[in-house]
């Protein structure tokens, strides 16, 4: 049987409607500026072949939103422990989003409407395993929470041999601010291309000394194109970066 999910406060229309009002009494707040660089996702080899994680089999490929559409596709993954995670990302130059709250979400409103930039600003839930993400890290891009690199994660409960649980992660673009196709409401619209977003965490972390290791998980999509629950199209090589932390190193 399918895990009921939670539907949004009411107070998320709220935020939506003062978004929407912003954006149109504005055209620049459904324009996007470009997306940062145009070249294609870098290739990235692995530095080494590390044994998989048990809890890689049968694990979910997509995430879902409140409503149980299909979501963000699942592209990458680590393994380490919580404490790991978090430092890891830190030292990588990511940011921890702050929670959802009414007022976190009428700060985003605001400084998305001013212009103001927010390197904590909140991320929509979405849900893998039945749950929203057990964490969500974020890169400020301009001097607005429009546009950002981010990336949401979901702890498993099996662990490895070493008792480490696997991070599985839905790393993506937001491009720009408009109106929702699927629910009306106002949402940010991811870049397409999830690759460049998925290599864009792996080499950041690899720069900042955090991973023991990475390898592919191939074929891990069955699709190479696809839409997430904003109706945003994307596409992939089909393939999942999986990195080991190690913060010894």
């Amino acid at each position: 049987m399918a895990i009921p999910l939670p539907r949004p406060p009411v107070w998320h229309r709220i935020i939506d409607a003062v978004l929407m009002a912003a954006c149109l009494t504005s055209p620049a707040g459904l324009q996007a500026a470009p997306a940062e660089g145009g070249a294609p996702a870098p290739q990235l080899q692995p530095t080494e072949t590390i044994t998989g994680h048990p809890a890689l089999a049968g694990s979910p490929r997509h995430t879902t939103t409140s409503r149980g559409v299909q979501g963000d596709a699942v592209n990458v993954a680590l393994i380490g422990t919580e404490e790991d995670l978090h430092q890891a990302l830190a030292v990588a130059g990511w940011y921890t989003a702050d929670p959802t709250t009414l007022k976190t979400s009428l700060r985003i409103a605001a400084d998305v409407v001013l212009h103001k930039a927010y390197a904590h600003a909140p991320v929509s839930d979405l849900y893998l395993w039945g749950r929203r993400q057990d964490a969500a890290f974020e890169q400020p891009v301009g001097g607005s929470p429009k546009q950002r690199h981010h990336v949401r994660f979901w702890r498993s409960a099996e662990r490895d041999s070493a008792g480490r649980p696997l991070w599985l992660g839905a790393a993506t673009f937001d491009e720009r601010v408009e109106l929702s196709r699927t629910t009306g409401g106002v949402t940010h619209k991811i870049s397409p291309d999830i690759d460049r977003e998925r290599n864009k965490l792996v080499t950041d972390t690899v720069g900042a000394g955090v991973l023991d290791g990475y390898y592919w998980v191939e074929q891990f999509h069955m699709q190479a194109q696809g839409r997430n629950g904003g109706g945003d199209p994307y596409r992939t090589d089909r393939r999942l970066a999986v990195g080991v932390l190690d913060l010894r190193r």
